[in-house]
């Protein structure tokens, strides 16, 4: 494994500048507390980016700062060699869920990372900016494992304390996957197993092949369900992660794409009462809410009776998601997170 470590400018010249970062978004978020509220997504990137340029007027990093078009890791490139990826929260909490660990979209030569939290939810609203390997509490699985961000984490808190491998270490393998699942296997209780991952001699995909069409509708709608909830790329157009899934249990669907597009846009309710429309793939979501709701749930656990709000642990993997769908949706990303949390939050 190679990694430098004496770029120019220097780790420290970083360290300093992510530290002025910090303070120039607090203060300005005293300032306009109300325009931070409003922010998250790409238009936080682009206030991360704004403060990156103009303090690195004057030092090494002067006209080396980008931020990187698409879905890349991480958001904005230093120096060629230094990166912050952003990440916030609407709530009043420092936690949320990261990128993959497999980072197969990681900017070549980046080698240090930040993490530039915005808790968009508090009173006050604060940015924390901290290295990325000292705040990955631990992994959570959507349609890939990602990691978890805790930007409070304590010396040894990591999760790369509990597996006893380096960040670097485990990024550089070439199937980060295998020691991750080993360490959770260790983890589990009886009768539990990974459902997401597994050593080749235990799993095994499905002998049999069936085409997407000679399926029952009701299985048809529980796999698109499925897919909206494990695979929000689909609200992006990009389904191949959903298709290699489908294989793995033997469907096979030539046209995979209007299974989550056809019928046209659907309309949808913001929360000023107004109707906007969105592609065919939210319709999937709205019509099909309860088992929509159902397969969240799974997940996080559920106290029967107590009304789905933004604060329970639901509600937080809820606004995870349509964050995670916003960003890659051709929708407007306030519009998008807007119609989400009205159709999942509002009162009936």
């Amino acid at each position: 494994m190679i990694v430098s470590r004496n770029p120019d400018p220097s780790l420290y010249d970083f360290q300093s500048l992510m530290c002025r970062v910090d303070q120039f978004l607090n203060d300005d978020a005293k300032k306009r507390p109300r325009y931070y509220a409003a922010r998250g997504g790409s238009p936080l990137e682009d206030d991360v980016m704004i403060a990156l340029v103009y303090l690195s007027a004057g030092t090494l990093f002067e006209n080396t700062i980008v931020k990187v078009s698409g879905q890349k890791f991480p958001d904005i490139v230093a120096a060629n060699f230094y990166g912050v990826e952003v990440k916030s929260t609407k709530s009043d909490q420092w936690t949320t869920t990261g990128s993959s660990i497999l980072e197969t979209t990681r900017v070549p030569g980046v080698e240090r990372i930040y993490i530039t939290f915005g808790k968009l939810g508090g009173n006050p609203i604060e940015f924390l900016s901290r290295p990325y390997e000292e705040c990955l509490s631990g992994i959570a699985v959507t349609h890939m494992p990602r990691y978890l961000i805790d930007m409070r984490l304590g010396n040894g808190q990591t999760i790369f304390d509990k597996m006893g491998i380096s960040y670097d270490a485990l990024r550089q393998l070439d199937n980060p996957i295998a020691p991750v699942s080993s360490y959770y296997r260790s983890q589990l209780k009886p009768g539990e197993r990974l459902w997401w991952t597994g050593d080749p001699a235990e799993e095994s995909v499905s002998p049999t092949i069936r085409l997407w069409k000679t399926l029952p509708a009701p299985e048809q709608d529980s796999l698109v369900t499925y897919g909206c909830v494990h695979f929000p790329e689909l609200f992006g157009g990009d389904y191949d992660g959903y298709v290699l899934w489908l294989t793995s249990l033997g469907v096979v669907n030539t046209h995979i794409r209007d299974q989550f597009s056809s019928g046209g846009q659907e309309p949808m309710r913001l929360s000023d009462g107004t109707i906007a429309m969105f592609p065919g793939v939210y319709r999937r979501v709205k019509r099909n809410l309860g088992t929509f709701l159902y397969l969240m749930s799974l997940q996080e656990p559920v106290i029967t009776g107590v009304p789905l709000s933004l604060e329970s642990p639901l509600g937080q993997r809820l606004m995870m998601w349509s964050d995670a769908v916003s960003r890659i949706s051709p929708v407007d990303y306030h519009v998008s997170m807007d119609a989400l949390t009205t159709l999942f939050f509002r009162k009936s």
